[in-house]
């Protein structure tokens, strides 16, 4: 793992400034600028900009000087660099707006969850994956994706309302328009979650926020730590049955094997793995996420428990439930997991 920083050259405040970025660990990264005083506010989501009289400092305390293009080169070979587009919807500011938009008067718990998706440790599960997540959702729901319009109480009477805009509930993951899910209780769905519009238009997206709002590199208790946390602090800003339906699809995501039948669990799901149907460049770069994530575990044994998972995946059955989603990423998804598994199991 190595520290990197350009020549100050950017500028901005009356002074120039360099980047400080690390070659394999946001955890280091964040260690190293402490160590030479720099603020955490100076943080952009995978660099540090480090004003010019502070650049001896830095080198001094051992890192290593080099290029812009080069530092931008390892920086992008990392799997930590967050491109131009992703990091503008990914920044604080933009999430607390699509937060705003989507749960009026609840901005407490918008600016915790901002915290928490950009908590240090995290690389691949951290802003870029929620944003790509709720666009996901928004491609598969019918809805343009970023803002979404604020979330609207269920119409009297249990119906759905979003504007005027339903969507048929059926058991194939149900398109949806504007966010809303009509019809019948999901069969196999918790009755608790019935009618899913009886009960807010925007659980689906609500469950996204929190499905990965508690990250610690535990899995299944993770997921039970963020349905316990969309517990907590939905209630008293949406309704009983709403605050149980978020609970329930988070948790779909432990396993992403929801029930026949189960409409939004199926697109929460879906949303949530979209990456793996992403474009080759892209999965390369999510796949050099996860490995930066567990930097900590070594090579070998990463690349056997990484392996195991990709081997789960390809002979799990159908990825995506949606038939939306299936169309769009299912060939991609397979074709992707097959690569990587041929590279992490080829000789090296």
């Amino acid at each position: 793992m190595t520290v990197l920083i350009d020549p100050p050259a950017w500028p901005a405040h009356g002074t120039l400034f360099s980047h400080l970025v690390s070659d394999a660990s946001l955890a280091e990264l964040h260690a190293f600028a402490a160590s030479i005083g720099v603020s955490p506010r100076a943080f952009d989501l995978d660099h540090y900009d480090v004003a010019a009289e502070r650049y001896d400092v830095a080198v001094a305390a051992g890192a290593v000087p080099v290029g812009g293009r080069e530092l931008a080169r390892r920086l992008g070979a990392s799997g930590l660099r967050v491109p131009g587009r992703a990091r503008r919807a990914a920044k604080a500011d933009a999430l607390l707006a699509r937060w705003d938009a989507l749960l009026p008067g609840a901005r407490d718990v918008g600016v915790e969850l901002v915290e928490r998706w950009h908590e240090p440790h995290r690389v691949y599960h951290g802003p870029e994956h929620l944003v790509h997540a709720l666009d996901s959702l928004a491609l598969l729901e019918g809805r343009p994706p970023g803002v979404p319009d604020a979330a609207r109480p269920p119409a009297r009477g249990g119906a759905a309302a979003a504007s005027g805009s339903t969507a048929s509930g059926s058991t194939s993951g149900g398109a949806v328009s504007g966010g809303a899910v009509s019809g019948g209780a999901p069969s196999g769905a918790p009755s608790g979650a019935a009618s899913v519009t009886g009960v807010m238009p925007a659980v689906t997206q609500l469950a996204l926020w929190f499905h990965d709002a508690v990250h610690d590199g535990e899995a299944g208790r993770d997921e039970e730590r963020s349905a316990e946390l969309a517990d907590a602090r939905l209630t008293g800003h949406v309704g009983a049955r709403e605050v149980e339906e978020v609970v329930r699809l988070v948790l779909v995501t432990t396993d992403h094997a929801p029930a026949p039948g189960d409409g939004p669990g199926a697109l929460v799901s879906d949303a949530d793995l979209a990456v793996l149907g992403s474009a080759p460049d892209r999965y390369a770069r999510y796949a050099r996420q996860v490995r930066a994530e567990y930097a900590h575990v070594p090579d070998d044994a990463f690349r056997t428990g990484r392996a195991a998972v990709l081997r789960a995946l390809l002979g799990g059955g159908t990825l995506f439930r949606t038939p939306q989603a299936a169309a769009l990423w299912e060939d991609r998804a397979r074709a992707n997991l097959t690569a990587e598994l041929t590279t992490l199991t080829s000789p090296t």
